[in-house]
């Protein structure tokens, strides 16, 4: 088998509520960058990027300029067994992980297609087939915020993320933790996430102000250590997200102690090989995890449930329905959410059938 055309796709995915976050962060309408791995063989594989502004280093139109650079190194190559596509995508163009999340979900989704299975089976094997969703709640006024959070606790929710810091106003995210968690009552998980958006001094003035409360502070700053500080100051346990997307920053934070759960997003860490390898390193600290994607549709959100249902469910914290909170759907068959959980889909490779009328033009076409 070799691959012999690549297609990149820009669409646009439209959130069903605009989400705002710290530091001037929104999540409203965001071009997804979709592609095709076509093989000689006839058989297609998925892949997905969807970059969010201001979030990390990637930029969704930079997707098929990148790809068309690897294209000497792409065309012609045995897409079975990603990891050594992985390695030579590296030689010829450093870093650019962004990128290559969805040429490596592609080439993952040929090579369980190859094989006739669905892609679980080549990540660990099948350790639970549906698996715990959390609700992201848009940083807004805290009462709305903790109708969200009952509204979804109504349809089967159990886990609730509370955006914090839009406002700069830390006595305002106080209230947002305090009213989200007496909303759902105890029991549920609940957690405050400010994407980097807080100094160390505002997260922990709003840490001590709810220590008594069980919830958990995700990302308030910009460095390892600023969070360290957080960490240690409030007592509360803390999942971090931006600030670890390798090896090395996961063993930081490790040795720094400050982090509880991570976000095992593909695109973060460079597609599912990455991901895996974070995943297995994970479980050697004996981190939780929320195995997801920074957003997109049905092919980013499929990825990552197989990733997830093959890992110890012990240390699964969550998944995210992405595609649950956008539009347009790409795919009619893509998995959806059902009383707190998401199953994973149970077809060839990623299990997904993509419309391809709802793509519109390519704007690449490599062969």
């Amino acid at each position: 088998m070799k691959i012999a055309r690549i297609t990149v796709w820009l669409v646009p995915l439209t959130s069903h509520v605009t989400y705002h976050m710290a530091a001037g962060k929104t999540c409203d309408t965001v071009e997804t960058a979709v592609l095709s791995v076509e093989t000689d063989t006839g058989l297609t594989g998925w892949g997905e990027v969807c970059p969010i502004p201001h979030y990390l280093p990637a930029f969704a139109r930079g997707v098929a300029s990148a790809i068309e650079e690897l294209g000497p190194v792409l065309l012609g190559a045995d897409p079975v067994g990603p990891e050594a596509v992985e390695g030579r995508m590296d030689a010829w163009l450093q870093d650019h992980r962004y990128v290559k999340s969805a040429i490596d979900i592609a080439l993952w989704d040929l090579t369980a297609q190859g094989a006739g299975m669905p892609l679980y089976r080549l990540l660990g094997g099948l350790r639970q087939a549906r698996l715990p969703l959390y609700h992201s709640i848009t940083c807004i006024e805290p009462e709305e915020m903790a109708r969200i959070a009952k509204d979804a606790q109504a349809a089967g929710m159990t886990q609730f993320q509370a955006k914090l810091g839009a406002d700069a106003n830390w006595e305002a995210d106080v209230a947002r933790l305090r009213l989200v968690r007496e909303a759902v009552g105890a029991g549920p998980i609940v957690y405050g996430d400010w994407n980097c958006g807080a100094t160390s001094l505002d997260a922990t003035r709003v840490g001590r102000a709810v220590r008594d409360l069980d919830v958990m502070l995700e990302q308030p700053c910009r460095s390892l250590e600023e969070n360290a500080r957080v960490r240690a100051a409030t007592g509360l346990p803390m999942k971090l997200d931006e600030n670890v997307h390798d090896a090395a920053s996961l063993l930081h934070a490790g040795a720094l102690g400050c982090v509880d759960a991570a976000a095992i997003k593909l695109s973060k860490f460079g597609g599912l090989s990455a991901a895996r390898r974070a995943r297995d390193l994970c479980l050697h600290l004996g981190v939780k995890m929320c195995v997801e994607d920074t957003w997109g549709s049905d092919i980013a959100t499929a990825a990552a449930l197989h990733l997830g249902a093959a890992t110890d469910p012990r240390f699964v914290l969550n998944v995210c329905d992405l595609s649950g909170y956008v539009s347009p759907r790409l795919a009619d068959d893509g998995p959806v959410r059902q009383d707190g959980r998401i199953a994973v889909p149970e077809g060839i490779g990623l299990g997904v059938t993509v419309d391809r009328a709802r793509l519109g033009a390519p704007i690449l076409v490599l062969d």
